[in-house]
């Protein structure tokens, strides 16, 4: 077997140097970007075949676009990124400075809490939008590239600690197979510290255009439905259907649980109005047993997005999913996995073998409500 690891922390950069690693076919580019608020955001950017993304270590390990061809998946967010954590106050006093940053295809939202805002009875902020992850660089990161399987992996180790608090670390690995059409990602997240810890994570997977569009459709093997606000209960009827762009727009978000098959692994997939074009997330029910979709189909310059979220619970207010009992318990050593499977769909073939897919694992029925519940929903 012909494999080979390159250790990435710690190189020495020069005005506009790049390292790279590999072949055309099967290689890596890591680079310091430097414009603006981007001005100092390491970028990995991995070759597979005819796959390529763009890797943060920066920002949390997120994925900030992927390429297929000459099909880029990812999203055109009104934010110009990617933003260097430096640019983002997570902590600012409305609890959504989260926002700042925010323009990546695949961003995690955890690893304390991953919700909406959420204050104290004077107003205080205790835990902000989507948590911290997002915006903690990376402490480790290597690539491995084996010629021999047609596959190359990246692993980055981030951390997350607040003295008297927590001491978390997520271990991720992040891999692509020349013969595949996947991008897989492993997570394990420990509690490093001598006291027990709670932890909740939410993969915040978004794409905009030219796989969302008019008569774009979401396919999912739903069990339960609710939507989260009555809002959202208005758009019931058609809440798996995409319109065009519509500068007044209100986002839509959808809870649900899914159905899976006997290893637990469910399967959805956003695809374009004709089905030539689509995105499938593959993941295990008994490590993220909760599923998000958020509409936001607002005009174009706004952020014209959708997201499709698996997750250890519903992004609500911290409390109130922990009263629910919505949150993971880590022991002092002990760590919670996660993988997801990210599937760039471009052949029909493989679009239509994906529905049947699916169809296999829909429930006889699904359990719809037309308002939010009191045991999801906490608005």
């Amino acid at each position: 077997m012909k494999s080979s690891t390159t250790d990435l922390c710690g190189l020495a950069f020069d005005s506009q140097q790049k390292f790279t690693g590999g072949s055309t076919a099967l290689g890596w580019e890591f680079q310091r970007m430097e414009a603006g608020q981007s001005c100092g955001v390491d970028k990995l950017t991995v070759r597979c075949g005819s796959k390529s993304i763009d890797i943060l270590p920066t920002r949390g390990m997120g994925i900030w676009q992927a390429q297929d061809g000459d099909v880029r998946f990812g999203w055109d967010s009104p934010v110009s990124g990617p933003v260097h954590p430096m640019w983002v106050d997570v902590s600012e006093p409305s609890g959504l400075g989260w926002l700042d940053g925010f323009d990546e295809m695949l961003v995690r939202c955890g690893l304390s809490s991953n919700g909406a805002p959420e204050f104290d009875s004077n107003g205080q902020l205790i835990w902000p939008l989507h948590g911290r992850i997002a915006n903690l660089p990376a402490s480790q990161l290597s690539v491995t590239i084996d010629e021999t399987d047609g596959k190359i992996t990246v692993r980055g180790t981030v951390l997350e600690n607040r003295f008297h608090f927590h001491r978390l670390r997520l271990e991720t690995t992040i891999s692509m197979q020349v013969q595949s059409p996947e991008i897989s990602i492993s997570d394990c997240v420990a509690n490093l510290s001598d006291r027990p810890d709670k932890i909740q994570m939410l993969y915040h997977n978004n794409f905009g255009s030219p796989v969302l569009e008019k008569g774009s459709r979401f396919f999912a093997p739903v069990k339960k439905l609710v939507p989260r606000n009555p809002h959202a209960a208005l758009g019931l009827e058609h809440w798996n259907q995409y319109d065009a762009p519509t500068p007044d727009y209100a986002e839509q978000v959808y809870f649900m649980e899914l159905a899976a098959d006997s290893n637990q692994e469910s399967l959805t997939m956003l695809s374009n109005a004709n089905q030539s074009l689509a995105v499938s997330i593959r993941h295990n029910i008994s490590q993220l047993p909760f599923f998000s979709l958020w509409k936001n189909t607002v005009g174009t310059s706004d952020g014209y997005v959708t997201g499709l979220e698996p997750a250890t619970n519903f992004p609500n207010p911290h409390s109130f999913e922990q009263q629910h009992d919505r949150t993971v318990h880590l022991e002092p050593g002990d760590a919670h996995s996660m993988s997801l499977h990210i599937g760039l769909l471009t052949e029909p073939k493989a679009i239509q073998s994906t529905l049947k897919k699916i169809e296999t694992l829909q429930p006889d029925a699904t359990e719809v409500h037309d308002c939010p519940t009191d045991d999801w929903c906490s608005n």
